[in-house]
């Protein structure tokens, strides 16, 4: 892949690079600006905002295109702002500055998880509307603040305000991985993404006999945290040990958790266990011809000779609210042909390949919002 000069820029890169250097990095990210460059870009695009703060200091950015049919359900494209922390010392550039190497790679924080998806579906909505077009349903896009720390100030309160039930959302999109060859994967529902996890025997035996299973499809954990002690050669007092459970959506999560209460107790006495977050409602969107939403999306790829590979993503995004309040929600981020970097350092992403991304949501947009008038419309 070759890349353009400075002066030979697309606009839609540039304004990918104008968002990547907003500073969202958890804990403490720069939520006005944010909001600001939502605002402004609603302005240019002649989009509908609304700003809901559902908690203090914590705003849902929501543009709206407003359908030709408003009886239909509509289309709600979800994205976060907020990024995770960088080392500045591991990368070859500085991670907000969205610097463009020769060859066309674009190195930031966010560049993949996933400020990428916010420029594509908001560069998508403006070629077809420069074009002319106009659509059956309306087609929201909602920016929220806080899916890297679990979405608690964000997503999850934002699904139980009269703000989101108004949408009247009928299906969502929202973030997966990309994937090093191919396309982006759709994920249809699960928990979180392992970094160098351990298995147990079972759990592997599963992954390595099945050559169609994927990570999503079996349960995974990390020890990722200890903690204790203050001297070498004296004992601590208390001593503590964090773990990441990614659960696969089809295991009895009632009995998991009281598994793993029974290890407490077996380990001896002053051995507890407490939940940093947890999620107990695990919902899988259809991949089949039973769901006319993944017609549409796998009718479009289809088309565009995009392979698809339906995978339970092990990765817990905001889809997982969304799902809950009986919203089918696909993750898609259309990364193909990329190393995986989300949370990585030197996190970067070719302009080729976030082009190309706009170029699949343009068309993806029509064909959703154009699905005909279902039973869940009414």
């Amino acid at each position: 892949m070759t890349s353009k000069g400075p002066e030979e820029e697309h606009p839609s890169v540039t304004l990918f690079r104008q968002y990547l250097r907003i500073r969202t990095v958890q804990p403490k990210p720069d939520y006005g600006a944010a909001v600001a460059f939502f605002e402004e870009t609603a302005r240019q695009l002649g989009l509908g905002c609304q700003k809901v703060e559902v908690a203090p200091g914590y705003v849902v950015t929501v543009l709206t295109w407003p359908g030709t049919n408003p009886t239909l359900s509509s289309i709600l494209l979800n994205s976060h702002t907020d990024v995770v922390p960088v080392f500045k010392e591991h990368w070859s550039h500085d991670p907000f500055e969205a610097f463009k190497d020769s060859e066309g790679y674009i190195y930031a924080r966010g560049a993949q998880d996933m400020k990428c998806v916010s420029i594509q579906y908001l560069e998508a909505v403006r070629r077809l509307k420069v074009e002319g077009h106009r659509f059956p349903r309306t087609i929201h896009m909602t920016f929220v603040p806080d899916e890297e720390v679990g979405g608690h100030q964000g997503m999850e309160l934002f699904v139980q305000r009269p703000e989101f039930h108004a949408l009247r959302a009928g299906f969502a999109l929202d973030e997966v991985s990309g994937v090093p060859g191919g396309c982006g994967l759709p994920a249809l529902g699960g928990q979180a993404m392992p970094h160098a996890s351990w298995r147990t025997q079972q759990q592997r035996s599963w992954l390595q006999s099945n050559p169609h299973l994927k990570e999503g499809s079996v349960t995974s954990v990390n020890l990722t945290k200890l903690e204790g002690g203050v001297a070498y050669n004296v004992i601590p007092a208390t001593m503590s040990a964090s773990f990441d459970f990614r659960v696969a959506p089809d295991v009895d999560f009632k009995a998991f958790e009281e598994q793993l209460q029974s290890w407490c107790q077996a380990a001896g006495e002053g051995v507890t266990l407490e939940f940093a977050q947890k999620w107990m409602h695990p919902q899988v969107t259809p991949t089949d011809d039973s769901n006319p939403w993944w017609a549409a999306f796998s009718r479009v790829c289809k088309d565009m000779n995009l392979t698809l590979e339906p995978e339970i993503m092990p990765a817990a995004t905001d889809n997982r609210y969304i799902r809950a309040v009986g919203v089918p929600a696909l993750g898609f981020s259309p990364m193909n042909r990329t190393p995986v970097l989300l949370h990585d350092h030197d996190e970067r992403l070719h302009e080729a390949v976030f082009l190309r991304g706009v170029d699949i949501y343009t068309r993806l947009l029509p064909a959703l919002a154009s699905v005909p008038a279902l039973p869940s419309d009414s």
